[in-house]
């Protein structure tokens, strides 16, 4: 089982910018020291509910910092970006940190960014297909041109090319699925899912089912399909009492949901129905390994189980406190990953 922390560089309510940025980073140090698997970085713009607008960039610090764990997109928003230039930076990334880089990519949400950086409502609502495959030739070909109905150029050379490491290996992706659409296309290009951490083991194992389904319909083998690397993402509160560990969530959590999410602004002007925040800190603590370390380890083996899902992207920075935060992060390294092994 391989556990990593999600970072989303949440701006709870009365912090500033840089103390969100700064206890992201210091949540990539400690995990790294803790004994995790991989730090996961989310991507927002405009909205205090994560305030690291270009996770690939922030990847290149972290990897810069760390020398063993590895360093993933959770996601990078595609229909906001040239497919072309996160293929280089992605290619770049990986060959700098020797294979520790994984680029996670989103269709990403109906919101003013599609204004912003000129792409419009269509590159959300229809052409994140042609972004996916135009990015994953860039990854895997030696040239490239495209003809397709948003991107049209001539065929270029590759450079840096991604597979120039000893072993040839490419950048490993993987697609955020919402919806059996998205789970179907990248079933279509054997790429592996990240899940929400809204999302039940239930749903969640439907998910992996109808992409397993569609990936042997599309040719993949079934080695191939059984050895997808998923990504389930969580809350993760190590406490002595299970309350104790839920109570840290729902004083802190509800206020920094408020504020961020009603934060998103449509490029449309349509209605987007918020969460009730306290509910879905509820949720989520009932959903994930909130509580002492024998009930996280219990709570990550039945998801794994039901799921058959074994890797874990989990926000351990719910408390909105840095010393918090680095104190979650280890006891998760300490006494609950030695409980998994």
């Amino acid at each position: 089982m391989r556990v990593g922390a999600f970072v989303l560089a949440a701006q709870f309510p009365g912090q500033g910018h840089g103390e969100a940025l700064h206890r992201a980073v210091r949540s990539a140090e400690i995990a790294e020291e803790s004994g995790l698997d991989a730090v996961w970085l989310a991507e927002h713009h405009f909205v205090p509910y994560g305030v690291c607008p270009s996770a690939v960039t922030l990847a290149a610090l972290l990897l810069g910092r760390t020398r063993r764990i590895h360093v993933g997109t959770a996601v990078s928003v595609l229909p906001t970006v040239h497919p072309v230039a996160l293929g280089e930076q992605t290619a770049l990334l990986h060959l700098v940190s020797e294979g520790r880089f994984t680029l996670g990519v989103g269709r990403g949400g109906p919101w003013v960014d599609l204004e912003v950086f000129g792409s419009g409502l269509d590159a959300y609502e229809e052409g994140f297909p042609e972004s996916l495959e135009l990015l994953m030739r860039w990854l895997r070909e030696p040239r490239v041109g495209a003809a397709g109905p948003r991107f049209r150029f001539r065929e270029v050379p590759v450079v840096p090319r991604p597979d120039d490491l000893e072993d040839r290996s490419a950048p490993p992706v993987i697609v955020a699925c919402t919806s059996p659409a998205s789970v179907r296309l990248a079933a279509g290009h054997g790429l592996p899912m990240l899940l929400g951490m809204h999302s039940g083991d239930e749903e969640k194992a439907e998910m992996v089912g109808l992409w397993r389904k569609c990936a042997l319909e599309a040719g993949r083998s079934p080695e191939e399909v059984a050895a997808a690397g998923h990504v389930s993402a969580g809350v993760a509160q190590v406490g002595d009492r299970r309350q104790e560990a839920a109570e840290t969530l729902t004083k802190a959590m509800p206020g920094w949901l408020h504020q961020g999410l009603s934060a998103h602004v449509t490029v449309d002007g349509r209605i987007r129905r918020m969460r009730d925040p306290l509910e879905y800190t509820q949720l989520l603590c009932d959903l994930h390994p909130v509580g002492p370390p024998r009930l996280c380890v219990d709570r990550l083996a039945a998801t794994a189980e039901r799921t058959g899902i074994t890797r874990f992207a989990l926000l351990t920075e719910g408390s909105g406190d840095l010393a918090a935060t680095e104190d979650n992060l280890r006891r998760l390294g300490t006494e609950v990953l030695p409980l998994l092994a």
